[in-house]
């Protein structure tokens, strides 16, 4: 039996940052991980995906480069396995940077399946054994694992989930995508760029269900021009094995489809992992799938808390990473809590798709008067320069007090642009308190700027409504 103050299971973008804070609040921390130290997201997620969509990008602009002035001899060509070793050198870097972290905070790390015995102890299992750990707190901070559905089987070479198609060593000619959501585009998107003829399938009546139409459209126009097939109200029924790949069966619109392609690549979604933890032994409260948190992140179980994908949507790595700072801060005593105005969202497609604070579509479902300001990129200088003009900026704010209800970007460097519509939300900003901000010149921030003026009527770039 070993005792400690506090215990993290799980290191993820969640657990790993919670570890360090205790410590270095002065809580003895030990952290366990089953499998990546980092997470899904450093290893198998967020960041190897950004490292391939990084690269498709870069060769996408190589095979276009003649539009500016550019003569490359010779065809452009993709190693799939030089490919893979840079992606991994990536995660490599980050993987490392959070083991050193954490024992350089003086953070106990242990690897191994943890479970739940008691409020104040688990027992952990690893390749040395079984061996019990006490703990004042502990906090659950296992993340969350791709939805398989009936039919497709990711024990399957054929089925892949994103794990698997984040490691292909070979660049398949045909890809079919199962699910339009921001994982099958992301990936989706990838593959197409590289040269795989890739067709998305989709339950409902548009990809991204649940964004701006405004945004579904942008996005449409662009995969239809990188050669990807959408059928949207398109169930996926079931797949065989065919002399040269295989077929995916599928039911729509147009009635019963055979799609035949390489792999299939499932993406409807991922299920929080809080099977096999004890939570039943101790009558955790739950919420559904997910366990039922505070705005201190605690459970109903004393000592015990909860963070990230295991406590509800949206699940998000940046969402879990402030929960378990706030959680670190909580167990340390000091009073604060998850009151967050927004959690902002990117989704890394070409081009990239961001918002905070609310949609369009949402502000018309809670029936509130606001005012719109929406500023192509195609009228600021920059994204022109850049030879990326596809998108806008959205501001949409209070009739009445003017305040920023929500910000919608689709364009280039949307994920870098939308952190300024986060900070302008939190801090209850109006139109005119971006708008009078001085924003360089030339930039793509300014068409946040420039659509906070136009949300008044006061844009310089664009005609007024």
């Amino acid at each position: 039996m070993s005792q400690t103050q506090a215990i993290v299971i799980g290191a993820g973008p969640g657990g790993y940052p919670c570890a360090i804070r205790l410590a270095q609040l002065g809580i003895e921390t030990t952290v366990i991980e089953r499998e990546h130290w980092g997470g899904v997201c450093l290893n198998v997620g967020c960041i190897p995906s950004k490292a391939l969509i990084n690269a498709s990008n870069t060769y996408q602009e190589l095979t276009h480069a003649s539009e500016q002035g550019f003569v490359l001899e010779g065809d452009v060509s993709v190693d799939m396995e030089r490919l893979q070793a840079w992606k991994q050198s990536v995660v490599d870097k980050l993987t490392g940077g959070v083991r050193h972290l954490l024992k350089a905070n003086g953070v106990t790390m242990m690897s191994g399946t943890a479970r739940l015995v008691s409020r104040n102890e688990i027992e952990l299992t690893s390749s040395e054994g079984t061996r019990r750990l006490t703990a004042d707190h502990i906090v659950l901070a296992t993340g969350s694992s791709p939805i398989e559905i009936p039919g497709f089987s990711f024990s399957d070479p054929a089925v892949l989930d994103s794990t698997k198609a984040l490691a292909l060593s070979a660049l398949p000619e045909r890809l079919v995508v199962i699910g339009g959501g921001y994982i099958g585009l992301e990936m989706g998107g990838v593959f197409s760029r590289l040269g795989t003829g890739v067709t998305v399938v989709e339950m409902m009546d548009q990809l991204l269900p649940g964004f701006d139409p405004d945004v579904v459209r942008v996005l449409s126009r662009r995969l239809k021009k990188e050669g990807v097939t959408s059928l949207l109200q398109t169930r996926a029924l079931g797949w065989e094995q065919a002399d040269e790949g295989i077929v995916v069966k599928v039911e729509g619109p147009k009635g019963a489809q055979d799609l035949p392609c390489d792999h299939v690549l499932v993406t409807v979604g991922r299920r929080p992992n809080t099977r096999d933890l004890g939570l039943e032994a101790l009558s955790v409260e739950m919420d559904g799938l997910f366990i039922k948190v505070d705005p201190k992140m605690r459970t109903s179980v004393p000592g015990l808390y909860a963070i990230g994908d295991i406590v509800g949507n949206p699940m998000l790595a940046h969402k879990a990473t402030h929960e378990g700072e706030i959680a670190a801060e909580v167990i340390a005593g000091r009073e604060v809590q998850f009151d967050a105005r927004t959690v902002p969202a990117v989704v890394f497609t070409e081009p990239e798709v961001a918002t905070a604070g609310l949609t369009e579509p949402e502000c018309k479902e809670q029936g509130l008067a606001y005012r719109v300001g929406k500023v192509p990129f195609t009228a600021i200088g920059k994204a022109i320069a850049n030879n990326a003009t596809e998108g806008f900026v959205k501001v949409l704010i209070d009739a009445e007090t003017h305040l920023i209800l929500g910000i919608t970007i689709v364009g280039h460097h949307a994920s870098d642009l939308i952190s300024e519509a986060a900070l302008a939300i939190e801090m209850s900003a109006e139109a005119l308190d971006i708008g009078l901000t001085i924003h360089p010149h030339p930039t793509l921030g300014e068409g946040v700027m420039e659509a906070a003026k136009a949300a008044l009527g006061e844009a310089i770039h664009i005609l007024n409504r």
